[in-house]
Formats: structure tokens, sequence, C-alpha cells
């Protein structure tokens, strides 16, 4: 019974982080983008190095693109992450310069099957929601919750969202895995070990 509702409670949030989400103006998400952008260049440390993986937008979600070319750019070796099926963990490929990208469902753009795999040193992630604990409200399926729980090392997890996507409180699962910070057009918001 507190299973249940407990994803019920999850359930509604979700309702409301989409309900909040999509009210924005298109104008109004292309200017986060652009200064989440900002404050991710200002203020995350990662060396040239490491390792970064980043996401291909779907639907409304703040769009990391600019961080990914600008990565890119500069030589940083950049990941997106491949749905393989609805229990695994994501596949994370390598977006080499040039490379082509393909259609992986959900609407999401991934490197060819080819690609070099990887294992990211820094995560930006998409999300629905977010409190001011760091827990992280995602689609429910589970993704990433799989794919961090069979990596060799703990990656810096980073949130990408509009400030409109903070909630008072989620409930947290014993396998959610806290957010290390998060950044929003506001600027950027630590958690944890992180602060």
């Amino acid at each position: 019974m507190a299973d249940q509702a407990f994803e019920e409670a999850k359930a509604a949030l979700r309702t409301e982080a989409h309900a909040a989400r999509a009210a924005l103006s298109s104008e109004d998400r292309a200017d986060a983008a652009k200064a989440v952008a900002g404050h991710f260049f200002e203020s995350v440390a990662f060396g040239p190095d490491d390792v970064i993986a980043g996401y291909w937008r779907i639907r409304d979600e703040l769009d990391c693109q600019a961080i990914l070319v600008r990565l890119m750019d500069s030589g940083q070796k950049v990941l997106l992450p491949v749905v393989q099926g609805d229990n695994e963990p994501l596949d994370m490929r390598v977006w080499e310069a040039d490379a082509p990208l393909y259609e992986a469902g959900f609407g999401t753009l991934a490197p060819s099957d080819l690609a070099p795999r990887s294992v990211p040193d820094l995560v930006l992630m998409p999300l629905l929601g977010f409190d001011n604990a760091g827990t992280r409200l995602g689609y429910g399926g589970g993704y990433y919750d799989r794919t961090l729980a069979v990596l060799p090392k703990k990656p810096l997890l980073v949130g990408l969202a509009f400030a409109a996507q903070e909630l008072a409180h989620i409930p947290r699962d014993a396998h959610d895995v806290p957010l290390d910070m998060v950044i929003t057009e506001a600027g950027i918001r630590f958690f944890g070990a992180a602060e």
C-alpha cells in the first residue's frame, strides 16, 4: 500500500511538473537554454580529459545542444545516451565531430550503433522536476537509475532545468541517486557533497 501511495504521489508531481514546463513560451525556453549554458561554462569544474554525457532534447526539455557543441568544439569527449530496452541501462555512445546522429526512439537522436562507448565523469541530466534536496523527478522509466547502478564510478550529476520545474518536495526511493547540482536560468544550486 505504501508503494502505491509513493507512486501516486510521484505521478501527481509529474503532472504538475509537465504543466509548469509546458507553460513556458518558446522564447523563454531559448533564453533559458542560453543562460544555462553560460552558467555551466562559468561555474562547473571539469578537466580536459573528463567525459561528459549529455542528452538530445525531447519535447519541451531544456535544450543542452549549445553546451554539447561547444564541448565538442573544444575537444571534449561527449556522450549521448541511447535507450536499449525497457529494463536496460542507457548505452552511452561517443558523439564524434561531424558524425551523423540517428533517430533513437522517444523523439531523440543518438550516434550510430558503431560509435565507441565510454564511461562519463559528468552527466547532464534532463528532468521533469527537482527539489531543494537535489531529488530528481524523471519520467518514471528508471533509465538513469539503472545506468548509474552499473557504472564503475559515480559521475558528477548535473540536472538541467527551467526554474519553473522546482517542486516543494519529491519523495525519494532508496535507488534514487540525488543530483550534485542543478542549473536553471536563475543559476546553479549545489546539493550534498558538491556544496
